[in-house]
């Protein structure tokens, strides 16, 4: 695990262009050890509710609008054929890139992008990042036909979640043929809302149990599993899932995170990994105004609170990577390009200072 983190630098998925070439140069570029496959939210089929829904039963599309019809004359077999289809896979050792539980090329042009350049261009490759939409976020915004949340609903909450589970295990045999570890992030920015009224019947046991299903068999594939919440949420929660990375919005929430000294005490001395946001996305003045100068201020700042919290200086510092603090997929491409410089440019500092 270690030699994946260091202060390295990796990304979450989300970009802003309309050409999956473009973006795997700034990538390769700038993030050349940790790459990630891009989403392009700017096609519809990429938004993070609908690029990971192939290959789910009763699926239906009216206007702009997909949800699930269980009134399907044809529902309760195609639920069957699913869950065959589902228990055939897990014991795949092997799953092909069409597999009916893949992403096909029409809803994750930069999967395919990438790929295709690492596989002749691996020089400094240590990893490679995938990625998928968690349960919570996606059974909570999915809905049936009547609207009800699909996670409400344990058949179609149970679909949703062996579903992401095989495209989880889909990416880490795709990838995994680059001869490095594969990292898998589960992104939840539906958890910010946990707790609250939008929450309400989903227990700690729900969010964990779903959760830990998917980080099973990411690692049951030989996959590094990481979450990433881009706003605040129960950290404790989160570290209790089996994660090996968490990563969390450290520009802006850092003080929250560090509140739950206890856990990341114990989760640090596991040997796993926090990955920092520490380059700003959701404030454009913010983008413009920091420099990697600043950036490492607010790092060694931070450091200095594990430090406060009992963690030891040198595990901290070996058991860090750094990230922007979300997906730059609302920002312009201009924008987007200067947060992974921004990154870049950090992370060689940091790693120059400390290491």
């Amino acid at each position: 695990m270690h030699t994946i983190a260091q202060c390295q630098a990796t990304a979450i998925g989300s970009f802003p262009h309309d050409n999956a070439d473009d973006v795997v140069r700034i990538i390769t570029e700038c993030i050349p050890r940790i790459p990630v496959w891009p989403q392009l939210p700017f096609y519809s089929e990429e938004g993070m509710t609908r690029q990971y829904n192939e290959g789910m039963p009763g699926l239906t599309a009216q206007d702009d609008r997909i949800f699930f019809d269980t009134l399907q004359p044809t529902f309760e077999a195609d639920l069957l054929t699913f869950f065959e289809d589902y228990l055939e896979a897990l014991e795949l050792s092997e799953m092909p890139v069409d597999h009916r539980f893949g992403i096909s090329p029409r809803c994750a042009r930069g999967f395919y992008a990438l790929k295709e350049t690492l596989a002749s261009r691996r020089d400094n490759l240590v990893a490679v990042k995938g990625q998928i939409t968690g349960p919570i976020t996606l059974a909570t915004t999915l809905t049936d036909q009547n609207r009800r949340s699909a996670y409400y609903d344990p058949q179609l909450r149970e679909v949703v979640v062996k579903t992401l589970a095989l495209k989880a295990k889909w990416q880490v045999h795709q990838l995994r043929s680059l001869g490095v570890p594969v990292v898998v992030f589960i992104d939840e920015p539906s958890l910010a809302a946990y707790g609250s009224s939008a929450f309400l019947g989903i227990s700690e046991a729900d969010v964990i149990n779903d959760l830990r299903e998917i980080i099973d068999q990411i690692h049951a594939e030989g996959g590094i599993a990481g979450i990433h919440c881009c706003e605040n949420t129960d950290w404790g929660m989160l570290m209790r899932t089996g994660i090996d990375i968490l990563n969390f919005d450290a520009y802006g929430f850092f003080d929250r995170v560090v509140l739950y000294a206890k856990e990341l005490k114990y989760f640090i001395n596991q040997g796993k990994v926090l990955a920092w946001g520490l380059v700003p996305t959701g404030n454009q003045e913010d983008i413009r105004r920091e420099t990697a100068s600043s950036l490492l201020e607010r790092w060694e700042t931070c450091l200095q609170g594990l430090i406060g919290i009992g963690i030891e200086r040198a595990r901290a510092i070996q058991q860090s990577l750094l990230t922007p603090s979300c997906g730059t997929g609302s920002l312009t491409p201009e924008l987007s390009q200067r947060v992974m410089h921004l990154l870049k440019d950090l992370s060689e500092l940091v790693r120059r200072v400390y290491l």
